[in-house]
């Protein structure tokens, strides 16, 4: 999908987009920069859209991902996956590999370099013979080719001492207990007001349980390295969505200086999550490096990355929302119960949604975690909040039928001005207008209430509607902003995931410097330049970006002082934001809304079920490049819609696996599955957040949508489906349900006098 917004206004520009990751903003390689020839002259380039700098080097081949950067001499690796769910290795047979022509070695438990702890036991790999999961890495085999790589991984034969494991998720788990901490460092429990006590008072009552399966990323790029050690230096080409944590965890890994080590991360194709930190695939070819004396290449097969790459954990959330007869909240209590692997706790942060959505008097939000012999469960885009707003807006749409009020109008009356959690005023919230302006965009105010109601032949016919909500973070980064003869150089290690980060980033350095956008050369993707948070969180562009803005601000300065001319050699100012940063995190709540709007229709035969169209209205703060940013929440709801409808995961308990390993069991949208899709933005500009005015929109576009694809489901066919994916055989009993009682309400009708 492609498409060029013009900026002419909010959301004016026509056509879907193609971007996948966070931030307003995409890139070229570290010390080779690209020039940006979109906008020439004067004035500033900042909130035009301006085409992603490197859009050429892409189209073209140019680009170069992680293993495809020319190295002489090179030799690739194949994993070996264990093939118990739990137990210990007896014995390891390598002859049969190590016979096959072009293997160079065949790394196992017994031979493997032993390794320090970096704090994160996914990555030592290949250190001990205990399996804590089906897929953990067994051996690895590195040869002279990827063909004889892959034989001899095939050929390597493992014995095991199988133990009786645990796999099977339930909320009634007897080894459910409550973290000390959520993903994010957020409490695991919030508890405001007496959430009992509010709910047997209130005149509305509803509860309902729902449940989210577990999901994958699967970027279209898999997780992949190539590494080379010269001497005591070690260089890594890694597809990760940041370079300075993966060079972190190699320097402990490998007991060496972080100095001697360079990660790289120029080009990305895509992440979501899974390539937020470092991953098994880069130890492993750095350790393969170093054993053979030769550079490696290691691209993990897809149908492996579901076991070590971290996947959306499944949830089962327990809502309970009590209100009035106006429909106004008083007690609102959202469970969420989830599952970690045995060598690391991570839970999904689903309950958090509850705590700022909506004025709730009475709160009470929880996680509970159970620990499996499965694997490591991590980041998967908008972690917590997609899964836990499926919930939270699906009951929702459910109380506003209970209250007898429009969805839109139940939302409504429950805004609040302060963030009921933390009881901080928001920096800027506008979801009130995001839901006013979404309806008369999609022609809400027409809409029959009633289920089942609108037909056209078989299909049935239904619209919905879901709000969101993300958290709108910076972090503290740094930057150097240099001026010589040629222009402008900008450095900083910010990765580019496919948002449109490099070209964003070159706006803000040209409206910074008041300096045409040509004039100014991005340098991005390196462990070498200046230091700066990961590409998630929907935080990127506004913490790289201040970064930015603050060296080039400095630089300006530093230049008037010598009369507005750099000397000979240059002019260059280091920056960085950490104690603005700490300035700005305890005044205010600063989060992204919108608002999601879904048509839909259902064979009333068959189950299946299609969107017709999609309307997102987001409010994000100021928007710095409308076609990236068109891209970005198109692409959200895009996956959400996905999520809605197709995604889906089945955790096998008798093998501690999951059966859907790649893209022919996994269906994700695909051009045919998406419909119409408009994207809208309100003019806002967050001040609060840092110096553009910007927030992340890489997430929230798809949180929400899965709910309000499900709400248009049981608004057209009148069945509720609680467990995603809204599949057939969740509405074919429902729908012959509702037929039989259709046909007896008929002959009723028929004998009555």
């Amino acid at each position: 999908m492609s498409g060029e917004g013009h900026g002419d206004g909010p959301g004016n520009g026509p056509g879907p987009g193609n971007g996948n990751g966070d931030g307003n903003g995409d890139g070229d390689a570290p010390g080779t920069g690209t020039r940006g020839g979109a906008r020439r002259g004067h004035g500033s380039a900042l909130g035009e859209p301006v085409v992603r700098l490197e859009g050429r080097e892409k189209v073209t081949g140019a680009a170069r991902y992680a293993t495809e950067h020319p190295v002489e001499g090179c030799a690739y690796a194949w994993p070996v996956p264990a093939t118990i769910a739990r137990g210990g290795i007896t014995a390891v047979d390598t002859a049969a590999a190590l016979a096959v022509p072009g293997v160079l070695a065949v790394l196992t438990h017994e031979n493997a370099p032993r390794l320090g702890d970096p704090g994160d036991a996914t990555l030592l790999v290949l250190q001990s013979p205990r399996v804590a999961h089906r897929g953990q890495y067994v051996a690895l085999a590195v040869a002279e080719t990827p063909e004889a790589a892959r034989e001899a991984a095939a050929a390597v034969r493992v014995e095991y001492a199988p133990e009786r494991h645990d796999a099977r998720f339930t909320a009634d788990h007897p080894g459910m207990y409550a973290p000390e901490r959520v993903n994010g460092g957020l409490p695991a429990d919030r508890v405001r007001g007496d959430v009992g006590m509010a709910f047997a008072a209130s005149e509305i009552r509803f509860a309902a349980a729902y449940r989210v399966p577990p999901l994958h990323n699967h970027p279209l790029e898999p997780h992949a390295a190539t590494a080379l050690w010269i001497g005591p230096r070690l260089r890594v080409y890694d597809s990760s969505q940041g370079a300075a944590p993966v060079r972190r965890a190699l320097a402990v890994l490998f007991g060496t200086d972080e100095e001697l080590i360079t990660v790289v991360s120029e080009h990305v194709g895509g992440g979501f999550g899974s390539k937020g930190s470092p991953r098994p695939h880069a130890v492993l070819a750095a350790m393969a490096a170093r054993e053979t004396g030769r550079p490696v290449k290691l691209a993990l097969p897809r149908n492996q990355l579901a076991a070590v790459v971290g996947h959306r954990p499944a949830t089962e959330h327990r809502v309970r929302l009590g209100a009035d007869g106006m429909g106004r909240i008083s007690a609102l209590s959202h469970e969420v119960f989830t599952y970690s692997s045995t060598l690391e706790e991570f839970t999904e942060q689903a309950a958090t949604p509850g705590r700022f959505m909506y004025a709730s008097p009475h709160s009470r939000t929880t996680h509970r975690l159970a620990r499996l012999d499965v694997p490591t469960p991590s980041w998967m885009r908008a972690p917590g909040e997609c899964p836990g707003m499926f919930a939270l807006e699906s009951a929702m749409d459910e109380l506003a039928i209970a209250c007898g009020l429009d969805p839109v109008e139940l939302r409504l009356r429950n805004e609040t001005a302060k963030e009921p959690d933390s009881g901080l005023p928001f920096s800027s919230r506008m979801l009130a207008e995001c839901l006013r302006e979404g309806a008369d965009r999609f022609g809400w105010r027409d809409r029959d209430p009633r289920p089942g109601t609108r037909t056209e032949g078989r299909l049935l016919i239904g619209t919905g509607v879901a709000a969101s909500g993300h958290p709108a973070s910076v972090s503290p980064a740094a930057a150097e902003a240099h001026a010589g003869a040629g222009g402008y150089r900008v450095r900083i290690n910010a990765t580019d995931i496919g948002t449109g980060a490099r070209t964003v980033l070159a706006q803000i350095a040209a409206d910074a410097l008041g300096a045409p956008l040509d004039r100014v050369r991005i340098e991005i993707g390196s462990s070498d330049l200046p230091q700066a948070p990961v590409a998630g969180g929907s935080s990127g562009t506004a913490s790289w970006g201040w970064a930015v803005h603050k060296a080039c601000r400095e630089l300006l300065y530093e230049l008037a002082r010598h009369g507005g001319t750099p000397p000979e050699t240059g002019l260059s100012v280091y920056a960085d934001t950490a104690e603005e940063v700490a300035a700005r995190t305890r005044e205010y709540a600063r989060r992204a809304f919108g608002a999601q709007f879904a048509e839909v229709q259902v064979d009333r035969d068959t189950g299946e079920t299609r969107v017709r169209r999609l309307l997102g209205v987001f409010a994000a703060g100021r928007i710095l490049n409308p076609r990236t940013a068109r891209s970005q929440l198109t692409g959200g709801m895009v996956m959400g819609l996905s999520m809605g409808l197709m995604e889906h995961s089945t955790l096998d308990p008798d093998f501690g696996d999951f059966a859907e390993r790649d893209l022919a069991m996994y269906p994700v949208a695909t051009c045919a599955d998406v419909p119409d899709i408009e994207v809208r933005w309100l003019a806002e500009e967050d001040s609060r957040l840092n110096p553009m005015g910007s927030k992340g929109i890489g997430e929230i576009g798809a949180v929400g949508t899965a709910a309000a694809v499900a709400n248009a489901v049981h608004h057209a066919t009148g069945v509720r489906v609680r467990a995603l994916p809204v599949l057939p055989e969740k509405l074919l009993p429902g729908l012959a349900a509702r037929r039989r009682d259709a046909e007896v309400r008929g002959a009723e009708g028929t004998t009555r006098p």
